[in-house]
């Protein structure tokens, strides 16, 4: 069976203030979290390089957790700013940040996450190459959300390029790549963003609007079935809850993580308070120590 880590697409937002973390866990969030979960995407990479001394502190924070793992979304230089290539300072500064992570073994993957708006062209693949070339030391996922990277051919060109194929549950358009649970290297990763319909395709909604969904237990069931299945043939599985407001995404994540292991599990005392409903999952409530 594939090694499981279930986690949440960041740590630290304004709003899991009292909701996730009780008033005590101000002084060390991430130390808190990592009672509860073996896993975290972290964010901010995604607008900055890290700088070393960052990752250590991560490092030092989850030390009461042997388990855990760090997975991080690559920098937007590298995904989002393509009017030209990037330098190869800027690869090694990125690098640096991070490898106090992967010196210790704790990086779990890089997220390279590409917009809607990188379909599937010959000449977004060689970008795509490139990357793969250049972060090639590293597990490299490809989070990619247009309809047109679903096919075989695309999915061929991600294993002979060493990437593993990011499986994303998100609001669905004619256009948007659909539910899928894929593996084309030796991890497989999922992330989910909640089914927002009616703020996710508006252009003034804002990063809370379009996360704001708490799923279903019925709504995750297909999702845990086909990920079940999924750990038979894998090495590992990264599962990262994206819908991230008010704290709804530390709720779907255990549910997710009882699920997957038939147990109950340790949650946080304050969550359990705003959402009941993780009675049916929990073996106990944490306590800042």
């Amino acid at each position: 069976m594939a090694d499981l880590y279930v986690g949440t697409s960041g740590w630290s937002y304004p709003d899991w203030k009292g909701v996730v973390y009780p008033p005590e866990a101000s002084r060390g969030e991430l130390p808190y979290y990592a009672q509860f979960f073996d896993a975290v995407e972290i964010n901010s990479t995604f607008y900055r390089p890290p700088q070393p001394n960052y990752a250590r502190k991560w490092l030092n924070d989850v030390k009461e957790n042997p388990r855990f793992k760090f997975t991080l979304k690559l920098w937007q230089r590298f995904t989002h700013e393509r009017g030209e290539k990037w330098k190869t300072e800027e690869a090694d500064t990125f690098k640096a940040g991070i490898a106090p992570l992967a010196d210790s073994g704790k990086l779990g993957a890089v997220l390279m996450q590409f917009p809607w708006s990188f379909p599937n062209t010959e000449s977004n693949r060689e970008w795509v190459a490139e990357l793969a070339r250049t972060f090639g030391e590293h597990p490299l996922v490809l989070e990619v959300r247009h309809a047109t990277w679903n096919t075989k051919p695309a999915l061929d060109f991600l294993r002979q390029n060493r990437l593993n194929f990011c499986n994303i549950d998100q609001p669905v358009t004619r256009s948007s790549i659909p539910p899928t649970s894929l593996a084309t290297g030796p991890l497989a990763y999922y992330r989910f963003h909640g089914r927002n319909y009616e703020n996710w395709f508006k252009k003034d909604a804002g990063r809370d609007d379009r996360y704001n969904y708490l799923y279903s237990e019925a709504e995750l069931k297909p999702w845990t079935d086909q990920i079940a299945e999924m750990a038979k043939r894998i090495e590992q599985i990264y599962i990262m809850a994206n819908n991230h407001y008010r704290g709804q995404a530390p709720v779907n994540a255990l549910q997710m993580k009882s699920a997957l292991t038939g147990e109950r599990v340790r949650v946080p005392a304050t969550l359990i308070q705003y959402y009941p409903v993780l009675r049916g999952v929990a073996s106990g409530t944490g306590v800042m120590e």
